[in-house]
């Protein structure tokens, strides 16, 4: 990934259902390199590092139709993603490979999560990825 100021310090979505969320979250994060940092009754952070960049917690009105994407490491982290998350219960959004509206070496998948949200996991290539899906189309 590319150096970056980091804009947002961190995100909360507020769930249902706090198990079922966790199950989700926690399998999908972990091949992104996020961990349980902290858990609670009532929530779970999640990071790397000690940097607890997003949570989840349960409440109401739970949060619907957002957006987040989880910076990946390689390619590879991105399929994991996708992978634990639709097995876990998400819903395809937009398969594993290089959406092109974005760059040639933005290289993504996107799930829906368990409240309809958009959740990415995208590796910023630094050359353009051949030989992978080409996508395309607003997520």
């Amino acid at each position: 990934m590319p150096e970056r100021r980091i804009i947002v310090d961190h995100v909360l979505f507020v769930v249902e259902d706090l198990d079922a969320s966790r199950r989700l979250y926690t399998a999908a994060l972990a091949p992104l390199g996020f961990v349980e940092l902290h858990v609670q009754d009532d929530g779970v952070h999640y990071g790397a590092e000690g940097l607890d960049d997003f949570a989840i917690y349960r409440g109401s009105p739970v949060t619907t139709a957002s957006h987040v994407a989880f910076a990946a490491e390689d390619r590879t982290a991105v399929d994991l993603f996708f992978d634990a998350a639709i097995e876990i219960g998400a819903t395809v959004r937009g398969e594993p490979g290089v959406w092109t509206q974005y760059s040639e070496g933005y290289y993504a998948a996107f799930v829906n999560d368990l409240h309809g949200n958009n959740v990415e996991a995208v590796w910023h290539s630094p050359a353009a990825v051949e030989d992978a899906p080409r996508r395309s189309g607003a997520l």
